[in-house]
């Protein structure tokens, strides 16, 4: 193994390490600062210092998204350390981040509504959407 190979495979494992450093390595070399990062996932710039922390709170799997869309990396390297850091160019997202509840309110909404009966769900969404 040359001098080089040993130092990317050296390299990648300290990129897959925990979340927090991901993020930030993420950042990095994508040479976003925290506060315009912020701005492109709608959170503000504590939030983002606080997913960089080791002791600090994690971004949910939609900020994830965003944050893996704003810096060019893998969402997979971004969520789980495994795989190419660098997205590929024709890769079509794993995700769609408006697929996901914004907030727990949201999350409360689709749990309840995926307890409604099938046969229901058409009633019950009508009545949802002329509610409003």
């Amino acid at each position: 193994m040359t001098a080089t190979a040993r130092k990317r495979r050296a390299s990648d494992r300290a990129f897959a390490g925990p979340l927090p450093i991901r993020i930030k390595h993420a950042r990095r070399i994508a040479g976003v600062t925290q506060a315009s990062l912020a701005r492109a996932t709608g959170v503000g710039p504590s939030a983002v210092a606080q997913w960089e922390s080791p002791d600090g709170s994690s971004p949910t799997v939609s900020h994830l998204a965003e944050i893996a869309v704003t810096c060019g990396v893998s969402f997979e390297w971004l969520a789980t350390g495994r795989g190419a850091v660098a997205a590929a160019g024709g890769d079509i997202p794993a995700i769609e981040p408006a697929s996901f509840a914004v907030d727990f309110t949201e999350e409360r909404l689709l749990t309840a509504f995926r307890r409604v009966p099938t046969r229901k769900r058409e009633c019950f969404l009508a009545w949802m959407e002329a509610f409003f």
